[in-house]
Order: structure tokens, then C-alpha cells, then sequence
């Protein structure tokens, strides 16, 4: 669905993609709220049962939409500043498309939006499911498979969701070090999961968890590695500053990786600051020959 600008969206057209996807959640991940199941999520459980498209869209309809459109714009109990959709429930039974989800569709980073969405949700079940908190999850990467993964209460792995789509949003959709446009699907993907210090750098044992989220960015194939590519250096001091923000950007979204960000680098925005000087002034023992890069763009955070 594209809707335009002004355009009415009837319940009953949004019913099918979304309950659909609530029902194929669901069979992975029984637990996907807080509360007691109410009717529209026992609809979810009876579809993976019985197939009955008809029946699982009537109640999305009746009472799928209850909660969610209500919530859609908040983010830690705080209205969101660019509302996508204005609720038109109780004169015309559907949402009415505003000038910011047309932006959105025509942007390009539209394409990167479903498994962006798809992380983030996969995050927030896989907490629920472990009996946590979404905000206590703690992940790790593993760097050949290109995913987030966690331990269940009895010590198994557990895969998540994919590093690429997790760390996306936080980085406007543009690579860390040149704020180029990145694609993560398809034809055109052109981005590599970097650690921003060399992954390289863990046979030192230093003690740094240097597979952690905090040392994670996406990067386009030019920087990464391009004829003047990052590879296994060690990036310049300004590079380092954008790293913190970039850190600190995540952790004031209250992004499902909040908690994990904190626990790997410190509890405040000094401390996690200090943690990043720390460790860089440990391993670049020649700051003259710092990698770094022309930026298509200014800063984005």
C-alpha cells in the first residue's frame, strides 16, 4: 500500500497485511504483550490453527487497531514530533494519510523500512518470550552470520534478528563514516556491518568486548573496503566523537539496544564517553596514521 497525502485507509484494507503478520509472529513468539490475550490476539492463535482469513480480518478489524493506532506515535510515553497518520476511527472507521508518510514512501530509505521494523520488533518479543523486560535484553553479534543473538534462561543461543536492519535506523539509513545513502536488501545493497575498532584488535586481549553493539556500524563497500577503504585501521579521533553520538542517539531513542549499549560502555554520557577515549587511546598507538574520509553530506547526529 501507497497511499497518498489526504487519503482515507479504511480499516478493513490496513486488517489483512497487519493481522497476517501478528499471526506469523505469534508462531515463533507466543508472547507478543504485556497483558492477558484479548480477543484479536486469540483470533492470531486460532488462525495458526484453522487458516480462516476471513475470521482472522473481521477481528482485526473489530478490535486489532484498538491499542496500536493510540500508541503508533508515542515513544517512551512522549507524542513523536512528525505524526504519519491522523486517527479518523470514529467518523470514517479507518486513518487519514498526512504529508510526512508520503515523504517517508518516497524517501530512499523505504526499502529499508521492513526489516528495520522486523528487528525491532524481533527484539522486543525475544525479551518478552526470555520473561524480561524489552529494555533489559542483553545481545551479542556474531560477526560471520551478520546477526544479534542472546542466551535463554537455560543457556542456549538464541538468534534475534539481523545486525544490518538493528542498527539501520540509528544511523539515519546512511553509512557511518560518509553519509552516503545504504541500501540493505537486494540489487543494490551496499552495506557492510564494520567494527569500528578492528575486529582484529580482540587478539590483543585487552579485555574490550569489541563484538559489542557499541562498536557496531553500518558502512557502504567504498569505506569499508574501497581502494581507499577503511579495512583494519583504526579511525581518526572525529571519527571517534561521532561514534558517541551515534551510541548516544540509540540510547535516547529507548531503542530495545538502550540497556545493552549501557551495560558494554557505562551508565552515563560521561562515563560512556570516557569509556570510548579509554579504549582508543589504548590501541592507536600512532595517531598520524588515523584513517578517515570525505563526508557527500554533513553530520547527521
Amino acid at each position: 500500500m501507497r497511499p497518498q497525502a489526504g487519503q482515507l485507509v479504511k480499516l478493513e484494507e490496513l486488517a489483512p497485511s497487519f493481522a497476517l503478520n501478528v499471526a506469523r509472529h505469534l508462531a515463533e513468539a507466543p508472547k507478543q504483550i504485556t497483558t492477558s490475550n484479548g480477543k484479536f490476539i486469540e483470533a492470531c492463535l486460532t488462525y495458526n490453527r484453522d487458516q480462516n482469513l476471513d475470521a482472522l480480518v473481521d477481528s482485526a478489524v473489530s478490535h486489532g487497531f484498538a491499542n496500536v493506532i493510540d500508541a503508533f506515535h508515542m515513544v517512551a510515553s512522549t507524542p513523536v514530533a512528525q505524526r504519519f497518520f491522523i486517527d479518523d476511527r470514529r467518523e470514517n472507521k479507518g486513518i487519514r494519510i498526512t504529508d510526512e508518510f508520503s515523504r517517508l514512501v518516497s524517501s530512499n530509505q523505504i526499502g529499508n523500512l521492513g526489516q528495520e521494523v522486523e528487528s525491532r520488533w524481533r527484539l522486543v518479543e525475544t525479551a518478552w518470550n526470555l520473561g524480561i523486560s524489552a529494555n533489559l535484553l542483553c545481545v551479542h553479534h556474531d560477526d560471520v552470520a551478520g546477526e544479534i543473538f542472546t542466551f535463554d534462561k537455560a543457556k542456549r543461543r538464541k538468534s534475534v534478528t539481523s545486525s544490518r536492519g538493528a542498527l539501520n535506523g540509528y544511523q539515519k539509513g546512511r553509512c557511518f563514516y560518509c553519509f552516503t545513502d545504504l541500501s540493505l536488501t537486494g540489487d543494490t545493497m551496499n552495506t557492510d556491518v564494520d567494527h569500528f575498532f578492528p575486529h582484529k584488535l580482540k587478539q590483543l586481549g585487552l579485555g574490550v568486548n569489541f563484538d559489542g553493539v557499541w562498536n557496531l556500524v553500518l558502512s557502504c563497500h567504498t569505506c569499508n573496503r574501497g581502494a581507499k577503504g577503511k579495512f583494519d585501521r583504526i579511525p581518526s579521533e572525529r571519527l571517534l566523537r561521532r561514534l558517541h553520538n551515534r551510541n548516544e542517539y540509540f540510547i535516547g531513542s529507548h531503542h530495545p539496544l538502550r540497556e545493552t549499549l549501557m551495560q558494554q560502555t557505562g551508565m552515563n554520557v560521561s562515563g560512556r564517553a570516557a569509556y570510548l577515549t579509554g579504549v582508543y587511546q589504548t590501541v592507536q598507538l600512532n595517531p598520524g596514521l588515523a584513517w578517515d574520509t570525505d563526508q557527500v553530506m554533513p553530520d547527521q547526529y
